[in-house]
């Protein structure tokens, strides 16, 4: 029954007027009897509405807020239940890969550095205690949220079903408790949450444990350059290890989905899959050159970007321009500061450990390291834009 017809002493009424108080003025934000909204009462000219139309209107943004909230819990059930236990079980997959990569490089030159091992060991140990204990704080925080806002939701579930009209105005609580709600936000992705595998890298580790695998290895991989993917501004030798530039574009080379149209690049043969691999290749005649490697996908036709080496996400190398050098990868290049051009430049990919090298074969000096998983297999890749290079057998 609303506070119009309501009898008397079945609610409030105006102590000016003695009437139900069955409007509600918006500007003043209380609720007035019928005189106070007359032509003659305190209200004349203001913004007045039916007190039950009004107290439906209030009932309708606490369903939907209800409904926000249902909502928003059960995105955090979610992420609490299924988001959570993957961080866990990826941070302690990752930090066993961390422990096995360390352990194993660490066993070739185990005279060298035991006492880097236990560093590193501590450091893996600690960075995998870090991200369990970042996840162990998430799920405590998210569970107190789960509370919160199942104790709000039922706080104004209780105030639908108890309130009447006029209650439901005057009570404040339930902005307050909506505004309390709203200050819950949802789940981020955070870094915080996973494993940073930066922990493992050591400068000493590295150039250590070059140096123990280039003297193991029997000798380099035997790459050859696929002649369907060489540019027509470069010649081939027909060992296919040798490209040469040339300014002019040749006119012998026919066109074919693999071949390069514009840059002056080149894929090997054949691609790595798996294992280690090492190869080197003599640039002592070029002051513009790149070497890497490059996923098969890599794009072969226009002079954009996407088949730029170094400019797309299919793209790792080591390039060189006049004095400068640089790793490029995405568009992203990053300087490198060389006492020397170097003469020869050495490549050195590890799939198991998603890294790849750059080396100086003469010194086994590490020029530049990327740390990277690679969504499929790898071919050796070149370009040259000045004189000769040459892959070393």
């Amino acid at each position: 029954m609303s506070a119009e017809s309501a009898g008397p002493g079945s609610g409030p009424l105006c102590p000016e007027h003695g009437q139900a108080l069955s409007w509600f003025c918006c500007s003043e934000r209380r609720p007035v009897c019928a005189a106070c909204a007359g032509l003659g009462g305190r209200c004349r000219g203001h913004r007045i509405r039916r007190a039950e139309e009004r107290a439906e209107e209030l009932r309708n943004k606490i369903v939907d807020q209800c409904e926000r909230l249902q909502f928003q819990s059960a995105s955090i059930t979610k992420y609490v239940a299924e988001v959570l236990p993957g961080k866990n079980q990826r941070a302690v997959s990752t930090a066993s890969a961390a422990r096995e990569l360390v352990i194993q490089r660490l066993g070739v030159v185990r005279s060298l550095c035991e006492s880097e091992e236990q560093r590193l060991l501590e450091q893996v140990h600690g960075e995998e205690e870090r991200a369990h204990q970042s996840i162990l704080t998430q799920r405590v925080h998210w569970t107190e949220a789960l509370q919160k806002l199942d104790t709000i939701r039922t706080s104004l579930v209780g105030m639908l079903t108890h309130l009447d009209d006029l209650q439901l105005i005057k009570d404040q609580e339930i902005f307050e408790r909506t505004e309390e709600a709203e200050g819950i936000l949802d789940p981020q992705e955070s870094d915080k949450l996973n494993f940073n595998e930066k922990c493992i890298r050591s400068p000493l580790l590295t150039q250590l444990w070059v140096t123990a695998v280039l003297g193991s290895l029997s000798g380099t991989e035997d790459v050859r350059i696929d002649e369907r993917t060489v540019s027509p501004f470069l010649q081939l030798s027909d060992d296919r290890g040798t490209l040469t530039f040339s300014a002019k574009k040749s006119k012998a080379c026919a066109d074919a989905p693999e071949r390069f149209d514009h840059w002056p690049n080149a894929l090997a043969a054949t691609p790595f899959q798996a294992g280690l691999h090492t190869w080197m290749v003599n640039v002592q005649n070029s002051c513009a050159y790149k070497v890497g490697v490059a996923l098969g996908q890599l794009p072969r036709k226009g002079s954009g970007n996407d088949s730029r080496l170094g400019h797309n996400t299919f793209s790792w190398v080591f390039s060189r321009y006049d004095q400068e050098f640089c790793f490029s990868h995405a568009g992203q290049h990053e300087p490198l500061r060389l006492l020397r051009c170097p003469t020869q430049l050495g490549v050195l990919l590890d799939l198991q450990a998603h890294e790849l090298l750059f080396y100086e074969p003469a010194s086994g000096t590490v020029l530049h390291t990327h740390h990277a998983p690679f969504s499929g297999p790898l071919f050796p890749v070149f370009a040259v834009a000045d004189q000769t290079i040459s892959i070393i057998r």
